[in-house]
């Protein structure tokens, strides 16, 4: 048996079709049976196919009866019941939508020629294709959403079929329109088919192309700069190739009025994102024409101060939603790597939040979540949710950079590529990864003097040096502070610039001039998690103790999975140890030697902590581990490693004694 959602809907048996009642809700209840990941309940189907009709269990049974009537056979029923809830059995069966959604969970940029090339076959139209329900608001707004998702898919797979395929084959050429079709303002279409054209020697229709596409850009008030410069650049390597090759009339290109996303040499690129503006339903004692956009600026800004990445400006996000432009569309015509969607619900006694980030060029969706707040102060909603929501989309955008550069051979590496794999070898702590750090870092500034980051990045290579005795101390804290300084003369705006120069100046010596780069970089940005770990951990040992303990947990609130969890987990232990609260030193210890990239230094706080509260068969179990790393580890070691004030030495000293390292 098959079902065809993507398009026209359909079933068949044996390649025979199956006939359906000519019922509008039948055939989406089916819909969206299909799609669905666990049963559903009866109550959540009513609601969403009937506006309060006068029988609408009545009316669900009567489209149940009818689906089973289709859709079993003898022995094998794929309509379950259970309890409250309906579910499809549907492992024998094919379904073109879930295929497509298992290509892009799999990966589309994985996949081979045929195996797109079948995919691209799938597509025969809209999802659901001419299938609307009036009078159900809940199931319009799942449709729409499902129409950009599949959308979304069908250009992703056109763009990787395009890539490898010959330029120039008229094969290309059908599926270069089909894009345009589908994504009429994708720069990356429309450069394709100039290719295609250039290659196949028609410079003319190329220019003529181009004239066309700048006024459908000027139209939209987009910026068609990076297109014409594009354009140049292909005629230019089609007339070396091919000298022979004469060109038609060229055709006046308008300057543009507005710039999005300005394109940046390939050296410089870095990744890119759009928060388009969140979509609001309000209930009963909901929050109406504030919460949404409200907490789409937030989002906005405090993604801009991180400065990690590029943020499209509100304006150009708010004035695409106006003209309804589908967040998928919109991503493609500000030409961002990623655009983040929300939704805003208000109900009794809550609020909740879902946010979906998608990676424009694949369509997959790289990271999903649903907040939940109560409906107290709006901005403690604003504030609360917004800080989550922030750290996890620059968290998982990191994660999906840093994967990408380790699949690409190390000198095709861009500067924003190049960083990113320093930040993977940086985050293993071992020596030898670091220098591969410190490589990388290089090789990043090299392509890009004024990478911020990449300065910061260098400079923790040099901060763990001396920090790990992995070279002269001295030497190491001096190269520490000099990377930290080149962050801020190239952006002394950057949250990572200050944070680099506090810890370097922590190695210095000067804890009050930590302390205070340290608040710059949390000031300029309230969201950058390392900012706050290193204020915890600066104050973990000669400076407050309680504050520490309150910045090791907003730390770890805006980065749960942090590579440096262990270190905010054992600065947490230090502060419980000078406050004499040992078996919570203990406790937290153990937590951060449990952390899979856990250094020695965390295990040397795990065995000192342990010993002061008691337990010292675990704290000489830890010393053993130590000493087998360093035979020669001894309390002065552990000591010299930190900046503890007279008391909090004379406590790790006793430590020490404790389980035999003094």
């Amino acid at each position: 048996m098959s079902i065809r959602l993507l398009g026209p809907l359909a079933i068949a048996r044996d390649d025979v079709p199956v006939a359906l009642p000519s019922s509008r809700k039948l055939r989406a209840l089916l819909a969206y049976l299909a799609l669905a990941p666990h049963p559903v309940s009866r109550s959540r189907l009513c609601e969403l196919l009937w506006d309060v009709p006068n029988d609408p269990r009545g009316e669900l049974r009567w489209c149940l009866s009818k689906l089973r009537a289709a859709l079993d056979e003898p022995g094998l029923h794929r309509i379950e019941t259970e309890g409250d809830t309906v579910a499809l059995r549907l492992g024998d069966t094919s379904v073109d939508a879930t295929e497509a959604a298992a290509a892009v969970a799999e990966g589309i940029e994985t996949l081979g020629l045929e195996r797109l090339r079948a995919l691209a076959q799938l597509f025969t139209g809209d999802f659901l294709d001419g299938l609307e329900l009036d009078r159900s608001p809940h199931f319009g707004s799942w449709l729409t959403a499902q129409r950009r998702r599949f959308s979304a898919c069908h250009v992703a797979v056109l763009e990787h079929i395009i890539g490898l395929v010959p330029q120039g084959v008229d094969e290309a050429g059908a599926y270069i329109d089909k894009w345009l079709e589908l994504a009429p303002f994708d720069r990356r279409a429309h450069v394709a088919l100039l290719e295609n054209l250039a290659g196949r020697g028609q410079i003319g229709a190329g220019e003529e192309h181009l004239a066309t596409a700048a006024e459908l850009f000027h139209s939209e008030e987009l910026d068609f700069t990076p297109l014409r410069e594009a354009w140049q650049e292909i005629r230019a390597r089609h007339a070396s190739a091919t000298p022979c090759t004469r060109s038609g009339p060229g055709f006046p290109m308008p300057e543009s009025p507005v710039a999005t996303l300005e394109s940046e040499p390939a050296a410089t690129r870095r990744a890119s994102l759009a928060v388009m503006p969140f979509a609001e339903s309000a209930g009963n004692g909901g929050f109406r024409g504030g919460l949404a956009d409200g907490l789409t600026h937030d989002i906005i800004t405090r993604l801009a101060k991180l400065r990690d990445f590029f943020v499209i400006a509100r304006g150009s996000v708010f004035a695409l939603a106006e003209k309804d432009i589908a967040p998928d569309d919109a991503g493609r015509r500000l030409n961002v790597d990623y655009v983040a969607t929300g939704s805003v619900r208000s109900q009794p006694g809550r609020v909740v939040v879902s946010v979906e980030l998608v990676e424009v060029r694949t369509a997959r969706i790289v990271w999903a979540e649903t907040f939940e707040h109560k409906p107290d102060d709006i901005f403690i909603v604003i504030e609360d949710i917004g800080n989550s929501i922030v750290s996890s989309i620059a968290a998982e955008i990191a994660t999906v950079e840093r994967n990408r550069a380790l699949l690409k051979a190390p000198n095709s590496l861009n500067a924003w590529e190049a960083y990113h794999r320093g930040l993977w070898h940086m985050y293993r702590f071992t020596r030898q990864e670091n220098e591969l750090a410190q490589h990388f870092f290089g090789e990043a500034l090299k392509l890009d003097p004024t990478f911020a980051r990449a300065y910061a990045g260098m400079s923790f290579t040099h901060w763990q040096n001396a920090f790990q005795r992995w070279g002269d101390r001295d030497r190491e804290t001096a190269l520490a502070f000099e990377s930290a300084g080149q962050s801020l003369l190239v952006d002394d705006r950057n949250p990572a610039a200050h944070w680099a120069m506090g810890r370097a100046l922590w190695l210095r010596g000067e804890q009050d001039g930590s302390l205070l780069e340290l608040a710059n970089a949390v000031d300029l940005s309230p969201n950058f998690a390392l900012g706050h770990y290193a204020l915890s951990f600066v104050h973990s040992q000669s400076g407050d103790p309680q504050s520490a303990i309150g910045s090791s947990d907003h730390s770890r609130h805006l980065s749960p999975f942090d590579p440096l969890l262990f270190g905010m987990m054992g600065a947490r232990a230090m502060a419980h140890a000078r406050l004499g609260e040992f078996e919570a030193a203990a406790e937290w210890a153990l937590k951060a030697a449990a952390r899979p990239n856990a250094h020695v230094i965390i295990l040397a706080i795990a065995a000192h902590c342990l010993a002061l509260a008691g337990r010292q068969d675990e704290a000489r179990s830890f010393a053993a581990k130590i000493r087998n790393t360093l035979p020669n580890y001894r309390a002065d070691d552990f000591i010299a490693t930190f900046r503890f004030d007279r008391d909090g030495e004379a406590l790790f000293r006793n430590g020490s004694k404790l389980i035999g390292l003094n």
